[in-house]
């Protein structure tokens, strides 16, 4: 059995000058490969530097929502370099926080379209971060070229948004919220899904799954994600981590090889 986590901060404070031991950790739970976010120019280069480390952790770089106000064009050109590296396996994690609010609205649509423009010029799909932000979210992936597709990560939506992104090129991925007793909406939405539809993440350090829920996340817990999507929909974790597995290797154009 192989589980792929398709969404990992293991380039976080919590897991430095330790990282080794938590890629060991995942594989000992049957967590083969995982894609490590950058969100802003240090954890962009970090996550590069840890996908050269390891052959089984591939790097998504790119200006999240609360520092859009600092992209720019040479951010931008900077971006374009970094994805010439072959570990690079999409841009993220982009979108819009209006929770956060750290940069104006305007600006975050603006930065998102721009690198959803930049990832399509690189032939590669978006991760994408909405947080409060579905309606814009929605409207500005609807107008936009996703030839090479967009991953919804740590999607939390219910049925009715999962209905209308779903009429796009996205794919869902669910994190440990699925697995929160109160998250009926999301328990909804990945329960409704065709199995070549989500994937599964940690989005760790954050968002741990039960039983392990209130402390710190890691990657190898995207097992217990899996898990909890097994149980929603009366399958075998099998079933969802190869289902899951099979659909990163799509989406992002790896080899199961590898892994």
């Amino acid at each position: 059995m192989k589980i792929f986590d398709n969404h990992t901060h293991l380039n976080d404070a919590p897991f430095k000058g330790k990282e080794a031991e938590y890629v060991k950790r995942a594989a000992d739970l049957d967590v083969v490969g995982m894609n490590c976010a950058g969100q802003d120019p240090q954890m962009n280069l970090d996550a590069l530097k840890l996908a050269s480390e390891f052959a089984n952790v591939k790097a998504i770089i790119g200006y999240c929502p609360d520092v859009a106000k600092d992209y720019d064009q040479k951010a931008e050109d900077l971006l374009v370099e970094q994805c010439q590296n072959d570990q690079v396996v999409a841009i993220g994690e982009i979108g819009l926080d209006y929770y956060w609010d750290e940069s104006p609205r305007d600006v975050q649509q603006d930065v998102f379209r721009r690198q959803i423009e930049v990832a399509h010029d690189l032939k590669l799909p978006v991760n994408v971060h909405t947080r409060d932000a579905f309606a814009d979210c929605y409207q500005i992936l609807k107008e936009a070229n996703l030839e090479y597709g967009a991953i919804l990560h740590s999607y939390n939506g219910g049925p009715e948004w999962t209905e209308k992104f779903a009429d796009l090129n996205v794919t869902f991925s669910f994190s440990g919220v699925v697995s929160f007793k109160k998250a009926l909406e999301v328990q909804e939405s990945a329960k409704m899904l065709p199995l070549d539809r989500f994937m599964v993440e940690t989005d760790a350090p954050f968002l741990t799954p039960v039983p392990y829920r209130g402390r710190q996340n890691e990657p190898g817990y995207v097992r217990y994600v899996a898990e909890a999507i097994a149980k929603l929909r009366g399958v075998d974790l099998e079933v969802i981590a190869d289902a899951t597995f099979a659909n990163a290797m799509r989406v992002y154009g790896l080899d199961a090889e590898e892994f």
